[in-house]
């Protein structure tokens, strides 16, 4: 089975074929094609160039509606919009900042924790953020997972019945024709002890028209449990059509749930992390992951502190229903896995006891009462 396809160039189903009311918009993949879409002054275009020159650029339609050049600090335009900072290197970057090359047993196959492991199909992404942990290892050219390769990956999977979990990503899994999405799906449906398929995916909010009928048809599965991670840093990026394509997917019975980057300068306030939240869930997307950004090449002026996080949680727990609350994580360099690093809201208070932080940051007192005094009495 082949596997890779190019984002503009997935193939129509045989008996699917998209409707030509629906045509397939073009991408803007070069820096010139930024400029003449007024995205940005004709004067960046050598900073474009310099950076496109080292990694790719991609955005579609859909979302350079949103960007408004008007607006220096527009926070869709700094997601994917090229910046000269992109070409500075801090010591501690690194081209594989969470050390998924050190958990890969088998080519594009990463087993870092026990249940499950991560495979990554394709190399390309319909949209390039400039933030991306893996930039150094995705654009077109970049080479995806062939025949072979998957062939040796679902064997792995088969021959290790603890793995309950497979997670499909890329670059963006997404980006496949139907046919092919449908292919994967039934290919690990097929080994009984896989019961959870989770893709992660920019599509909807990219490229919601992609998104179709036949597509949802392709990743349902009426025996597993199939979960869709869509990736969303801002509420504008919620437009009526991304909600319209993630409705035809929970309408197919798949589980949504989100993934967000916190970026400096596009929701590291409270005020857009709680209206980004909120338009989640009112998508049918349960907020899942907030991650802290990662040490990816030429990304430090992304990142904030891990303290500046925790304060954004902190203050978001006071404004937010559990059901809207993600978990703050960070992906601790070197391949160890994602730890929660949110705001403590329990402490030891010294006298066998706790204080323990309400919504509003005001600590009240807790005492354990296991019982044990009184089963002694007896």
């Amino acid at each position: 089975m082949t596997i890779f396809t190019e984002p503009d160039q997935a193939e129509p189903e045989p008996s699917e074929v998209r409707p030509e009311t629906h045509p397939r918009p073009g991408r803007l993949t070069t820096p010139a094609a930024l400029i003449e879409a007024g995205l940005a002054a004709p004067d960046r275009l050598a900073e474009f160039e310099a950076v496109g020159e080292r990694y790719a650029i991609g955005l579609t339609p859909t979302l350079a509606r949103l960007v408004d050049p008007a607006d220096p600090a527009d926070p869709i335009a700094r997601q994917f919009l090229p910046d000269a900072r992109e070409l500075r290197r801090d010591p501690a970057e690194a081209d594989d900042p969470i050390g998924d090359d050190a958990r890969s047993p088998v080519e594009g196959l990463v087993h870092r924790y026990p249940d499950r492991v991560l495979i990554k199909l394709v190399a390309v992404c319909a949209v390039y953020c400039r933030f991306c942990f893996r930039r150094e290892r995705v654009g077109p050219g970049s080479g995806s997972l062939g025949p072979e390769a998957f062939a040796a990956a679902l064997a792995y999977v088969r021959a290790r019945p603890e793995i309950w979990e497979v997670i499909l990503t890329g670059g963006d899994p997404l980006t496949l024709s139907p046919r092919r999405i449908a292919e994967t799906t039934r290919a690990l449906a097929a080994i009984d002890h896989v019961k959870t398929l989770r893709w992660h995916t920019r599509l909807p909010i990219a490229a919601p028209e992609r998104v179709d009928a036949a597509m949802a048809r392709a990743l349902a599965l009426p025996d597993k449990t199939v979960v869709v991670a869509v990736h969303a840093n801002h509420p504008r990026e919620l437009t009526p059509e991304a909600r319209a394509a993630c409705r035809r997917l929970a309408d197919r019975g798949v589980l949504l749930v989100s993934q967000t980057v916190l970026l400096r300068g596009v929701n590291d306030d409270v005020a857009t992390l709680e209206a980004l939240m909120r338009a989640l869930i009112e998508a049918r997307i349960k907020p899942y992951y907030l991650h802290h950004g990662d040490l990816a090449p030429g990304t430090a002026h992304f990142r904030t502190s891990i303290a500046e996080g925790q304060a954004l949680m902190q203050a978001l727990r006071g404004r937010l229903s559990g059901l809207a609350l993600p978990t703050y994580v960070l992906d601790i360099p070197g391949g160890h896995g994602k730890v929660p690093v949110g705001p403590q809201s329990v402490r030891p208070d010294g006298e066998g006891g706790w204080l323990v932080s309400d919504a509003s940051g005001v600590e009240r007192r807790y005492r354990d009462r296991l019982g044990r005094d009184q089963d002694r009495a007896c």
